[in-house]
């Protein structure tokens, strides 16, 4: 097969499974490191995340990739659809890699919301989150619809 004919949709979902899961390799370093070096044999608690969510992430953004390739909506449809899941993936992580460098919290849910040593505002924190869901699982769900009706209508 001549993988210069998957969508834009497909290959940016198999790069970035790729780079989730580099991610979650280097962040499991990480890990480890900071287990060695602790007297409780502990990472930090968004260390800890970073690495765990990066390795689930890599293989849900393979079956966005499957799930592109199958949908029978536009190449544009199914692109966005996928971009919105990694632009979230990718700053969930992103998020988590911070904190776990600042140690600044153990819960970035808990208020005040911290970013170092910054507060951040409670509407942007509620914002991200419903941004997060409703485009995570809208654009997911809109692909499993193109795979569904690919298959059965």
């Amino acid at each position: 097969m001549d993988v210069m004919q998957f969508s834009n949709a497909v290959k940016f979902a198999i790069i970035f499974s790729g780079l989730y899961l580099w991610v979650g390799m280097l962040t499991g370093v990480w890990k480890y490191a900071q287990i060695r070096n602790s007297e409780q044999s502990r990472a930090h608690y968004y260390v800890d995340i970073a690495h765990r969510s990066s390795l689930l992430y890599a293989p849900a953004t393979l079956i966005l990739a499957v799930l592109a390739y199958f949908s029978i909506w536009s190449d544009l449809i199914n692109l966005l659809c996928v971009l919105i899941n990694l632009i979230f993936f990718t700053f969930s992580i992103a998020s988590y890699v911070v904190h776990g460098w600042l140690k600044d919290t153990t819960n970035q849910f808990k208020q005040p919301h911290k970013m170092g040593n910054k507060s951040l505002p409670n509407w942007l924190m509620t914002s991200a989150m419903v941004l997060l869901v409703l485009g995570e699982v809208l654009a997911t769900g809109i692909l499993v619809l193109g795979v569904i009706f690919g298959f059965y209508f």
